[in-house]
């Protein structure tokens, strides 16, 4: 053995475990998470949204299927015919079994058509098609100046209802903060466009720079205090941005970054790993660029900590 050099001890099956299975989370961790966001909103929207839009449909052919068609075109449909067998076994399992025939055929044709409904797949997504068009005219309705009259009408009176009161207007707050109207139609435009007014603050100490989102003014009280202009900015948390601090800096004090709010959020969301492409410095490969190291440790001493076992990663270098 070549003098100079020491033979390190084997990794423990302990430290590989660890080593690999960090490195597994790591990269499914994202993937699973991805999934069960997805999935956890596909059932939100089928049970809140598309669920009893579909039922309001169902209950319309049942209604005006048998008025448009008659009783001999809904015929040909399996759901609409009630058997004696089904009537019968219907009544086995009620008490009360004084129901006249048409009543009992009804309730058994709503059961049915449901049924027949959840056996077909493509049918649950009229509840969404349904869902989408609806949010669709009701945004081109309140576009004009009209609808956007009678809407602010009715906000007017939902904001006097008690409970909705107090909920309702900070509703409002946040979904004009996250889905801001840039209509130049829109007497009232949003302050901060999904486009831009990111920005950069020294927080929570001068030497910290810190991603921020501007909000508009602030209060005259603090300005008084001040005294000089000053703004309003959310400081977003990682890995929650729905989260975080509000702050008042004067506005002298703020800088604007030329990154959209959807990168301002993955970069927030992503503690910094996901920095917009058109803003990736030089050295961004080279982590150790401008880190100071502590008193008695070096750079090799951190390289050799993140790999003990003194393997080269490439495994055609070993």
């Amino acid at each position: 053995m070549p003098q100079g050099k020491t033979q390190r001890a084997a990794p423990s099956f302990g430290d590989d475990f660890r080593k690999f299975f960090l490195r597994g989370l790591a990269i499914l961790m994202p993937s699973l998470v991805t999934l069960a966001i997805v999935f956890w909103a596909y059932d939100f929207l089928h049970n809140n949204i598309a669920g009893p839009i579909n039922s309001g449909v169902r209950q319309g052919v049942h209604t005006l299927g048998p008025r448009v068609l008659g009783a001999e075109g809904m015929e040909r449909y399996a759901w609409y015919d009630v058997t004696d067998e089904e009537r019968a076994a219907e009544l086995a399992t009620r008490r009360n079994k004084a129901i006249d025939r048409e009543t009992l055929d009804n309730q058994l044709r709503v059961i049915k058509l449901r049924e027949a409904w959840a056996d077909r797949w493509y049918l649950e997504a009229i509840g969404f098609i349904i869902a989408i068009i609806l949010v669709y005219l009701a945004g081109v309705l309140v576009g004009n100046f009209v609808g956007r009259r009678f809407y602010q009408r009715v906000e007017g009176y939902l904001v006097r209802l008690p409970v909705i009161k107090q909920v309702y207007p900070n509703v409002k707050q946040v979904t004009d903060f996250l889905l801001p109207s840039n209509d130049p139609t829109d007497g009232k435009k949003s302050k901060l466009p999904t486009s831009g007014r990111v920005v950069l603050v020294e927080y929570p100490r001068p030497g910290i720079w810190t991603v921020g989102l501007l909000t508009g003014q602030t209060m005259k009280a603090i300005e008084a205090i001040a005294g000089e202009p000053c703004v309003t900015i959310f400081i977003p948390s990682s890995p929650t941005p729905f989260t975080g601090y509000t702050i008042t800096v004067p506005g002298k004090h703020v800088h604007e970054l030329p990154i959209s709010f959807d990168e301002a959020i993955r970069f927030v969301v992503s503690g910094g790993v996901l920095v917009p492409p058109q803003q990736e410095t030089d050295h961004s490969t080279q982590l150790a660029s401008g880190v100071v190291a502590a008193p008695g440790v070096s750079m090799e001493a951190r390289e050799s900590t993140d790999n003990p076992e003194g393997a080269p990663e490439d495994p055609e270098e070993a």
